[in-house]
């Protein structure tokens, strides 16, 4: 079924179970829902108003209590269907702020399955996006969560887990909210006690949530410790690797990265015995060619990269060399991966670059991103020979950006921009530049250059549109087209034709706009590469410098336009009684003047009209001239209102300071004491120090005989330590009796609950059987007048036998006359058709002797024509023939 239809219908469901809250509208209107469930719904499509109007509706009915909870169930359904997507999760989280509605039903929930719908709705809305400030709704839902977490319900702790995970990570009020309940200390003995969890899910989850709330407390110091800490990076690794899930893998990796950005932690991480096999390990998951585990997997390494410590171990884990490879290697297009035997991990992200998966585009700009964070600085004779192979794949993937539509733009921007700045940094190094020479021309730079003007100006040779029209491609198009002309200029001496190109591209009238725009960037490096650009087009004599200065007008020009217009759109405050006056006085003084001019200048001659006409255009003209100052004068007294409060804010703030500073100042006091006592005390150690000294001598007498002792003490705690052995080994085995004592005792209630309940049966079934005696008295007296019954209705039957006796014979006999009948009619049929068989081929034969008997006429009429022609011609004269037959 069509998108629109369905949607449409879906509202005209929801109007009626709105009008007439029945069973039977409930039931359409869910019929409605879950075929919903079953169409391709994109929110931000051509129906956008469309659909959110159904969203609209749907949240409506969620927040009704009177709904029914099958409804409300197949509605969070289709929501949770429609939050699978990145996109389509964020517009339903900013545009329809769906949490908070979502969040009402959890907390007014009474229904077990609906309650866990709900959870994985919110799980899913709240992963990796800005949650709303601490509300009441937000404290309860916290609230219930900690209090259901420490529950222990399996099937309902997952989801808690993971909400709690996405609302505590990076949210300081959430973080701070949690920390200040009184159950905290028993929130986190249940979070510690779930880390022995056998689902991966539930540690991850617990993890992260342990993660976000203790990581800069006491707590965390402990938790993630020297001592803890490489086992904490061991799980983390593992449950990546052996993740079942796609869930539990992301979370792992969100929960990595978090807690390298910590300096302590990303310090342990770098000095962790096993990073270089983790690493690699992971690395080994982009041969599986998944783009959600891809993704996740190129955004830790990202991550890893940005760290000063862990980049120059991933450079020894990607760099290794690999020259002895490269020969049985081949063509990396060609070869699958998975054949039991892993390549290196710098040969394992270019075979991803060679053969990316479709609809993959994110992951490969993570993996050119992470190739040029590796390679920036590392351009040494080591890489030289992973270059040498990187290069080709490179400029096959720059050569493969062709746009065949709106969206292909943007995507070719961005793959444009990506490589175009990793081939920037090879051209940092002189080696490397000569290998990257080898596989570039002027003609594929002169390709992309004028694909990124055809994105900038739509194909037009200098078409200026305004900075706020589609603003992600022109920024996106302007600057690849930059960093371009950045890479020309770098190669413009070593590759054929390139300094010619690329001086042509700079007097190229359609270069201006990417230059204004790159100019106007917030970007440092782009508005650096566009001064060091526009200082060598300027020197060139065909460069269109009226047109540059013309374009960074109109910029400055729009810019102070939309600073305008955002004035206008600041709440305006009530304008003062005087202005007010003044505007209505010029209103009637125009009012007044038309009424003059009309009833001055009568009709009088053909010309009046005309007149009255040019003064009424010119006053309409002065009163809206008017109207905008009235404006400018509303957005200039809000701006000065603003103003009032930040100089209000400002004067709020100084008493701050000024406090701070008494405070501080008491403190510096303070502290001068504290420095005085502490100097007394310290003549006062000295003293004691010298005295010590004596003690000294005493002491290490004393030394000795405790080390006599100290050697007694290491046998005695060798002794105990092999009874603690003992000990624990003693414990184990009374716990396992333990839990088999529990089971048995379990098994027991059982089977004492199942015997009262068969007792129970027992009772039941001999009342029943005692009713079942006094039926089968009675059904046995009904037996016996029901055979004497029989035995008449046997007499008739056998009489009616009879006489069905003597109709079969005569059926009988009717049978056999009947089929000789047959007989002689199917000869009589067969004998007709062979004479009406022999009819048609005669009838045949007739019409084709009488078409011989036509022309054999028609040649007899010719020859006796030309006979008499004959004797006409020899005899002179007439004579009378006879050709008759």
């Amino acid at each position: 079924m069509d998108v629109t239809t369905c949607l449409k219908s879906l509202l005209m469901a929801v109007h009626q179970y709105r009008e007439n809250r029945t069973a039977l509208n409930a039931a359409q209107l869910q019929k409605q829902v879950e075929e919903m469930s079953t169409v391709r719904c994109v929110l931000w499509s051509s129906e956008g108003h469309l659909q959110s109007q159904c969203v609209n509706a749907l949240m409506e009915l969620i927040g009704n209590t009177n709904t029914c909870q099958n409804l409300v169930g197949s509605i969070v359904s289709l929501l949770t269907y429609l939050a699978c997507d990145g996109d389509s999760q964020l517009i339903l989280h900013s545009s329809f702020s769906l949490i908070s509605s979502v969040t009402a039903v959890v907390l007014h929930c009474s229904e077990h399955t609906l309650l866990v719908q709900c959870l994985q709705l919110l799980q899913k809305l709240t992963y990796n996006t800005a949650t709303l400030p601490p509300t009441n709704h937000l404290h309860q839902l916290l609230r219930f969560i900690i209090s259901t977490i420490q529950s222990h319900t399996d099937d309902i702790i997952i989801p808690c887990l993971g909400l709690m995970a996405n609302l505590c990570r990076e949210n300081q009020s959430v973080q701070a909210f949690v920390r200040s309940q009184d159950s905290v200390r028993s929130f986190y003995r249940t979070l510690l006690n779930f880390l022995d969890h056998s689902s991966l899910t539930v540690v991850v989850f617990s993890l992260s949530v342990l993660t976000s709330l203790s990581l800069g407390e006491k707590v965390g110091e402990k938790l993630f410790g020297p001592k803890n800490i490489h086992q904490t990076f061991q799980l983390v690794f593992n449950i990546i690797l052996n993740g079942d899930r796609t869930v539990t893998r992301k979370y792992s990796v969100d929960l990595l990265i978090d807690l390298i950005k910590s300096p302590k932690i990303a310090e342990h991480l770098s000095r962790y015995a096993h990073f270089s096999t983790c690493v690699t390990q992971v690395s080994a998951l982009l041969e599986n060619k998944e783009p959600d585990s891809a993704t996740k997997v190129l955004e830790l390494l990202l991550a890893l990269s940005v760290v000063p410590s862990l980049l120059p171990l991933l450079r020894q884990i990607f760099f290794k060399p690999v020259a002895p490879k490269l020969g049985a290697l081949g063509n990396l297009g060609g070869r699958e991966p998975g054949g039991g035997q892993h390549l290196d991990v710098g040969l394992t992200l270019v075979q991803w670059l060679s053969s990316p998966v479709e609809g993959a585009e994110s992951c490969l700009l993570q993996a050119l991103r992470l190739l040029r964070e590796l390679l920036e600085g590392a351009l040494s004779g080591s890489t030289l020979s992973f270059v040498g192979v990187l290069l080709p794949v490179v400029m096959e993937l720059l050569k493969e950006s062709i746009p065949s539509g709106d969206d292909d733009l943007v995507r070719v921007c961005r793959r444009s921009s990506t490589i175009i700045s990793l081939l920037l940094v090879l051209c940092s190094e002189e080696k490397t530049r000569s290998l990257l020479t080898q596989h570039i021309s002027a003609q594929l730079c002169l390709h992309q250059v004028e694909t990124l003007l055809s994105c900038c100006h739509g194909n037009q040779p200098l078409t200026c549109a305004p900075p706020g029209t589609d603003g992600d491609l022109s920024q996106l198009s302007s600057h690849a087209l930059i960093q371009t002309l950045k890479l020309m200029s770098h190669l413009r001496q070593d590759v054929p034709h390139m300094e010619t190109s690329f001086y042509r591209v700079l007097q190229d009238q359609r270069t201006v706009t990417p230059l204004c725009v790159a100019l106007m960037s917030p970007v440092a490096l782009m508005v650096h590469s566009a001064l060091s650009l526009l200082f060598e087009a300027s020197s060139l004599p065909d460069f269109p410098a009226v047109l540059m200065g013309e374009g960074i007008a109109a910029n400055n020009a729009f810019r102070q336009r939309s600073t305008e217009l955002s004035l206008k759109h600041l709440p305006v405050q009530e304008i003062p009684p005087l202005s007010t006056v003044g505007v209505e006085d010029s209103n009637k003084s125009v009012s007044c003047l038309v009424e003059k001019i009309k009833d001055g200048l009568e009709v009088k001659d053909s010309c009046v009209s005309e007149i009255i006409d040019v003064y009424e255009q010119k006053l309409s003209a002065l009163a809206t001239k008017e109207n905008h100052l009235q404006e400018l004068l509303n957005s200039k007294s809000s701006a000065l209102s603003q103003a009032d409060r930040i100089i209000a804010q400002f004067g709020v703030q100084r008493a701050q300071t000024e406090a701070e500073r008494s405070r501080l100042c008491a403190l510096l006091k303070a502290s001068e004491r504290r420095k005085e006592q502490l100097q007394a005390e310290l003549s006062y150690e000295l003293l004691m120090v010298q005295r010590s000294k004596t003690d000294t001598e005493d002491l290490l007498q004393h030394n000795q005989r405790l080390q006599r002792d100290s050697e007694q003490h290491q046998e005695l705690r060798e002794a105990y330590n092999a009874l603690l052995l003992r000990l624990s080994d003693s414990e184990q085995q009374l716990k396992d009796l333990q839990t088999l004592h529990q089971s048995l005792t379990k098994s027991s209630d059982a089977q004492k609950r199942s015997y009262e309940a068969l007792q129970l049966l027992h009772n039941k079934v001999g009342v029943a059987l005692a009713q079942a005696q006094c039926s089968v008295e009675s059904l046995q007296e009904q037996i016996q007048r029901k055979q004497t019954e029989f035995s008449g209705v046997c007499e008739q039957l056998q009489q009616q036998q009879l006489e069905l006796q003597v109709k079969e014979e005569q059926l009988k006999e009717l049978q056999v006359a009947m089929e000789t009948l047959k007989k002689d009619l199917i000869r009589t049929e067969q004998s007709r058709r062979d004479t009406s068989i022999k009819a048609s081929s005669l009838e045949l034969q007739k019409d084709q002797l009488e078409v011989k008997l036509k022309s054999k006429e028609d040649e007899l009429n010719k020859h006796s024509a030309m006979i008499a022609m004959i004797h006409s011609l020899s005899s002179g004269k007439k004579s009378d023939v006879n050709l008759s037959l």
